[in-house]
């Protein structure tokens, strides 16, 4: 069984390698020291993978990690992909028009706990919106968000 001292110990190999956690959870390190949670299940007939989330400070914890295999493991029990939802998911946020279809629904949609979710949308309506709501997703640049990033940054 894993432990947040475990994982912090694991080292990066030449070839990815994996670490069982408990109820098929586990972690996959990666050659460049990313360390993966991950969750293997079999539904109509096939193996899937559902890929939980990156260990660490900007990532997910081992804790959540196995809050989130066990709402996996439910919705699997029920005859649902976990993976093929996330995937669903991922791509209803995608199709949005505008930045603040896309902001909305990404804050909506994705899996914050409820202090996260409003503080990210305090965030988009207090320093984003103003500046990208309005336009099309095609019409930003990556350096138009570097620069108000860094503008954002400035004021804290």
């Amino acid at each position: 069984m894993l432990t947040d001292s475990k994982i912090k110990s694991l080292k990066a190999k030449d070839k990815a390698y994996k670490v069982a956690d408990r109820d098929g959870l586990y972690v996959v390190v990666s050659p460049a020291g990313t360390v993966t949670f991950r969750y293997d299940y079999r539904i109509n007939g096939r193996r899937e993978t559902l890929t939980i989330g990156k260990y660490g400070k900007d990532g997910i914890s081992l804790v959540e990690a196995r809050e989130k295999l066990m709402m996996a493991r439910k919705m699997v029990s029920d005859g649902i992909s976990p993976a093929t939802e996330k995937r669903k998911k991922k791509n209803q946020i995608k199709s949005a028009n505008n930045f603040e279809a896309f902001a909305l629904k990404y804050i909506a949609e994705t899996d914050f706990a409820e202090s996260t979710r409003a503080l990210r949308l305090a965030t988009y309506e207090r320093e984003i919106k103003k500046y990208f709501g309005h336009k099309l997703m095609t019409e930003i640049s990556t350096e138009e968000i570097r620069g108000h990033c860094q503008i954002i940054g400035d004021n804290l």
